[in-house]
């Protein structure tokens, strides 16, 4: 079943992705035979003997690392990152063949392995798994500055040694070696930047990135130091409209019968700014070629603070009781649903959203490398810590006066598809005279203040011995190892009503910024606010987590990991013009997860606590082979058993219980801290064709088979623990009848298959003809297909819902200049429709249909490589070049949940490096 809308067309780029793939394969096979003369005339010797930088050396030292790898593997290099001035690594890594990102708030922040959901990868920095600051394993990405690492791995097949390995891949982060380097470097960035949207509320439209590394070495090379240092001061400026879900069909005053709706609509100009300092070091120690010590640290604080400044109708018949009720008039619809109306007397709010949040992560690891004579011992000890606070708060006001009178409005309304919402009022809402903070239709207001602490500690412990004897014709040397690590991660959100002091009453001009437009909308002008001062100064905001209803909100996952591998290196020579590498090996994980949470006891108003969990073991084969043919030509096969373990959110034994009283059963929703990990047998092929570093192509294909998965349902489930002694049994006098009732929690299902190609070129013009010297392209376009669909109970999306994060088609397109200095680039991130997980008001994740993007960003620079300003750099780039949507949807494109327009960003800047 295709669940996705049909698609809009797109005019940027508009090769088709699977043509535009094959016509680079075709490109790049071309000048083959002209590197074969190179070659045999010597005319490869003089091209290895000139010095590459910039743009291209950043691709061929990738090359590089794929080429070398053993595994399946796309990497980015440090130039290349240099060389993209992006807010996060996602943005560099999103550009990799297979991989996608989902922007959030305008920022891409998860990527998504192969069409699979974000939570099927994993995240290492130097090797080590990392924290998290969400309440789920998913890294978000702009907690790393892209200017502190020095490249990016990301393994798409596993192997036996391969620590935190993801299910669907995983991203391996690192940062420099400052032994590597041959003399001391200094490197300043300097950037600024601008956003086409312009000033909104109290937030300005320019920002400013700031960064310095230095890397040197000591004591004859024996000492090496890296420290690093990155500022980001970025505005957050938005244009939305939302829908409310669900769409439904019910009955409303003036809608034709069957005729599906929403339940209100809002404008929103959103307004803030990020704020966000990293900072690197590392400190290496090597005295002898046989033994290297490394510690290095690293350290993020990443703070947000916004208001969503807004107007919002409620659409369903309710507008506080006040006559005359409302009507619609004036109805069309399209395909069933509501596509344009006026509402009558309605009365709608003004609002500031207001949302501030703290994130901060530290990492440190000590390792430490022993090689003698035949064999070689590693060491690894780890610590990372996160942790995330929030305060979200939010102010109702309502148009009225003195005497509270409400002052109904007739509101033309138009449903999006493709773009804005429109929102025609007919009283003017931005009068402050005439806007009271008051007991709304919706209350005075509600906030909430959680919390995230994410915990781990890791060591690990390897040996490589290498092959003797009659085993050296096939395997090179032996891995075996271990590795333990402990999570805790736990959570805490305490809400509550934001109730007034007094009576109804205007906000004194003090408190005011300037209006906001919501012209895009069609909504004229609101005014903004200090909404925090509103608060302090005419409300009252307790929060508390031991009501009721926020028991469950509380929880604690804890998680022991312990991992054995032993893996066989293979290397070996089959043939005059065939050789083999690769390896075979297994790990075994055994997991320890438990959880400790409150639930809440309606029948006698107590918290008591709700303690549960379960152990279980994995063994995991792997084999990663590649075949090295002549002509610079690999074929390379892959086998695994791979796992995902469950989101930690999902680990949780927090539960909400409760009792029909006219059933007579009990029911409840909750977490489960027993279930087992997403497991899949994976199986990839690859034939790259290389020429030297310089080019490559390569057509991948991979199928997964998911033997389990974790959807959401609904089972039966014995109470007996949590219903009063003595409520059950057979007569009216007894509560209960039975303690089984319904539990909504994730459960392990049946999987399903997933399977896609890829395909991927980089090739340097130059190669095709002279005249082209300087141009080059590289481009990737993926397919990937699935049939498994998920259920979501507590969603409104509907039911057959597809594999979360799955686009069908990604594709990347990057054409460069760079010669003599000058540099240009431009380059577009395309995905098809696909299923994002979204934080909702709630703090809970929602799943929604989001439209493809097509994201273009330009960049052109200019270094000075000679005289005096040796070393200098010129910027300007443009990110989001198109002022790309951001748009999702509720299963039918007429059924629109939002729209959203971040700008487009300028930045200008120097580099400096010496």
């Amino acid at each position: 079943m295709n669940i996705f809308a049909s698609k809009r067309s797109h005019t940027a780029f508009p090769l088709k992705p699977v043509a535009a793939g094959c016509a680079l394969l075709i490109a790049a096979a071309v000048p083959a035979h002209a590197q074969t003369d190179a070659a045999a005339s010597g005319e490869e010797a003089k091209v290895m003997s000139v010095t590459v930088s910039g743009i291209r050396r950043g691709i061929e030292d990738a090359i590089s690392v794929k080429k070398d790898s053993s595994s399946i593997v796309e990497a980015i290099s440090a130039e290349d990152i240099g060389k993209l001035p992006d807010v996060s690594i996602a943005e560099s890594i999103s550009r990799l063949p297979g991989l996608a990102a989902q922007r959030v708030a305008g920022r891409a922040q998860v990527i998504s392995v192969r069409g699979l959901s974000p939570d099927f990868a994993t995240t290492l920095l130097n090797g080590r798994e990392q924290v998290s600051t969400g309440d789920n394993r998913s890294v978000e990405f702009d907690q790393y500055p892209s200017e502190l690492m020095s490249g990016v791995t990301v393994y798409k097949t596993p192997d036996a040694g391969l620590v935190g390995q993801g299910l669907s891949g995983t991203i391996d982060l690192q940062t420099v070696r400052p032994l590597n380097f041959s003399s001391r470097t200094v490197a300043l960035n300097l950037r600024g930047e601008k956003n086409s949207l312009g000033k909104i509320a109290n937030a300005k439209d320019t920002g400013n990135r700031f960064s310095a590394s230095y890397i040197d070495q000591f004591a004859n090379r024996t000492i090496g130091i890296a420290l690093g240092w990155a500022h980001l001061e970025t505005p957050i400026l938005s244009n939305e409209t939302g829908l409310y879900e669900p769409w439904k069909r019910d009955a409303r005053t003036g809608l034709p019968a069957g005729t599906f709706g929403s339940d209100g609509i809002k404008a929103v100009a959103r307004s803030g700014k990020n704020e966000r300092d990293g900072v690197m070091g590392v400190l290496q120690y090597r005295p002898n070629k046989q033994w290297t010590s490394i510690v290095d640290v690293y350290a993020s604080r990443f703070k947000a603070e916004e208001t969503a400044n807004q107007i919002e109708i409620n659409l369903s018949g309710w507008n506080g009781g006040f006559d005359p009720a409302p009507v619609y008039t004036g109805v069309t619809t399209t395909n069933g649903t509501i596509a344009g109306a006026t509402a009558n007397n309605v009365y709608p709010l003004v609002r500031g959203m207001y949302s501030k949040r703290k994130d901060d992560i530290r990492a440190a690891g000590w390792s430490n490398e022993v090689r003698l004579d035949g064999w070689s011992l590693f060491a690894d000890l780890n610590y990372s810590k996160a942790k995330r606070a929030e305060l979200s708060l939010e102010n109702n006001l309502q148009m009225s006066n003195a005497a509270g009178d409400p002052f109904l409005d007739s509101v033309k309304l138009g449903i999006g598809n493709g773009g804005f919402s429109q929102i025609t009022t007919g009283r003017d809402y931005n009068n402050q005279n005439a806007l009271y903070v008051r007991n709304t239709i919706y209350g005075s207001g509600y906030g909430k203040t959680p919390s995230v602490e994410d915990e781990l500690k890791g060591f690990k412990l390897t040996a490589n011995i290498q092959s003797s004897g009659a085993l050296e014709k096939a395997f090179s040397s032996f891995d075996v190892g271990a590795n333990y690590t402990d999570r805790t991660k736990n959570k805490h959100q305490p809400e509550g009503n934001i109730n007034l002091k007094g009576a109804p009453t205007l906000i004194s001009s003090d408190l005011f910024y300037q209006s906001a437009s919501l012209g895009f909308a069609g909504a004229g002008s609101i005014p903004t606010w200090n909404v925090p001062a509103v608060v302090d100064k005419y409300m009252v905001f307790a929060p508390t987590d031991t009501a009721g209803y926020l028991i469950a909100k509380t929880w604690e996952v804890s998680e022991k990991v312990t991992t054995a591998f032993a893996k066989a290196n293979i290397e070996a020579e089959l043939g005059p013009d065939v050789s083999l590498r690769g390896n075979i090996g297994v790990q075994v994980q055994r997991t320890d997860q438990s959880s400790a949470s409150r639930w809440y006891d309606n029948t006698t108003g107590a918290i008591k606590p709700v303690n549960d969990g379960k152990k279980y073991t994995d063994v995991l084969p792997s084999m990663n082979l590649a075949f090295g043919l002549d002509n610079q030509q690999t074929v390379r096969l892959a086998l695994a058993k791979q796992l995902a373990r469950p989101r930690v959110d999902q680990l949780r034994s927090a539960l909400d219980f409760g009792i029909d009283t006219t059933k007579r059963e009990p029911g409840g929703s909750g977490g489960n801290a027993r279930l087992d990990p997403w497991r899949a047998k994976a199986f990839d092929i690859s034939y790259e064709k290389y020429f030297d570093k310089k080019a490559y192509l390569a057509a991948a294909a991979f199928y997964k088979k998911l033997d389990t998965y974790i959807f959401t349902q609904t089972q039966s489930y014995d109470f007996s623990a949590y219903v009063p002694p003595g409520s059950v049994g057979n007569g009216a006098s007894f509560p209960l009848h039975t303690a089984i009732g319904n539990y909504t929690a994730p459960y392990n299902g049946n999987g399903g298959n997933l399977k896609g190609v890829e395909l991927t070129a980089s090739l340097p013009l130059s190669m095709v003809t002279k005249s082209l010297d300087g141009f080059g392209v590289t481009a990737s376009t993926t397919y990937t297909d699935s049939k498994i669909t998920i259920e979501d109970p507590s969603g409104s999306i509907g039911q057959h819902i597809p594999l979360p994060g799955l686009s069908k088609r990604v594709t990347n397109l990057t054409a460069y200049y760079e010669k003599n200095g000058f540099e240009t680039r431009i380059s577009q991130r395309r995905r098809s429709d696909f299923v994002g997980e979204i934080g909702n008001f709630a703090n809970d994740r929602a799943l929604r249909y989001v439209v493809g993007e097509n994201v273009i960003d330009f960049q052109i620079g200019y270094t000075f490589n000679t005289g005096a300003m040796k070393g200098v750099g010129l910027l300007l780039q443009v990110n989001n070049l198109r002022n790309a949507a951001y748009e999702t949807y509720n299963g039918d494109r007429n059924q629109q949940l939002e729209y959203q327009k971040y700008g487009r960003t300028v930045l200008a800047g120097v580099n400096y490096k010496f």
